[in-house]
């Protein structure tokens, strides 16, 4: 599987990179971002990726967020895709929650979506797979992201039972079957049948999850302005707590749904991480 470098950075001791290969799956061309820390030189290391939120790239938490000074002194490698299919070929639509930068990492079955939008099936196994070719890891590895790319981090967790040894997220859209975001994407890119949309609601996945539970970390801000209608954490968090699910939702007091959010507790999250992934 082909790629190019487009550009390399010295970040703390490592290397912050961008690629961007062509992508049998989404049919286009793509990027994605890797920080590889300076123990890479010199041993395989484990890796977290990162899912990022609606409209944004994979740029938006490699400059942003802070993080590569924590996965340089952590041993880490971070790999952050793009959020969905790019390029003038690929359907779009004028609002931000929906079309290029808007996938909710799902595979698409409704026209003109489902020739493009097949990003559960891109990050699951062709961006995988070429990560595993071309990049020393461990073998080891978590998920983590923020609100359409933490629903992203829980879903895929729950859909790849043992594959994530950890999952964290920050702000995320927990049960998209029943909140506006997640109903106007499901129905654009899924259809009307709610059996289509369940695999992708982590609500409903982790109520009818049969495998070995895995440790999450959710961080939430009380002044996040989509708290109250897109969010909602606490209903992941009342399944998990009749589960006994190795479950921790944070409430951060007046932090909203930011970047500045994110960078503020970034360093919490690749720590809890850290722990699982040793």
């Amino acid at each position: 599987m082909k790629y190019v470098e487009l550009e390399s950075h010295q970040s703390f001791g490592g290397q912050q990179k961008r690629f961007k290969h062509w992508s049998a799956v989404l049919d286009c061309e793509m990027n994605f971002s890797i920080y590889l820390p300076p123990d890479y030189r010199n041993k395989n290391l484990p890796l977290l990726y990162w899912l990022s939120g609606l409209t944004c790239n994979d740029q938006n938490f490699v400059i942003k967020a802070g993080a590569q000074k924590y996965a340089a002194e952590l041993g880490m490698i971070l790999v952050i895709p793009d959020t969905s299919p790019r390029g003038d070929k690929i359907p779009d639509d004028s609002s931000y929650d929906l079309g290029q930068g808007a996938s909710f990492y799902v595979n698409a079955i409704t026209k003109p979506w489902k020739n493009h939008y097949q990003m559960f099936d891109y990050i699951s196994i062709e961006l995988s797979e070429l990560i595993r070719w071309h990049f020393k890891t461990n073998g080891k590895q978590s998920i983590a992201g923020h609100s359409m790319g933490g629903h992203g981090a829980l879903m895929m967790a729950f859909r790849h039972p043992n594959r994530f040894n950890s999952v964290s997220a920050f702000a995320p859209i927990v049960n998209p079957m029943q909140v506006s975001f997640g109903k106007k994407a499901f129905y654009h890119y899924l259809g009307d049948e709610k059996e289509a949309w369940q695999i992708y609601d982590s609500c409903f996945l982790m109520e009818h999850y049969n495998n070995e539970p895995f440790p999450i970390l959710i961080d939430q801000g009380t002044a996040d302005e989509f708290l109250s209608k897109q969010l909602q954490p606490e209903r992941l968090e009342s399944i998990a707590q009749k589960r006994n699910w190795p479950f921790q939702l944070r409430w951060q007091k007046d932090y909203d749904h930011s970047y500045y959010f994110v960078a503020s507790f970034i360093h919490d999250h690749l720590l809890f991480h850290h722990q699982y992934l040793k």
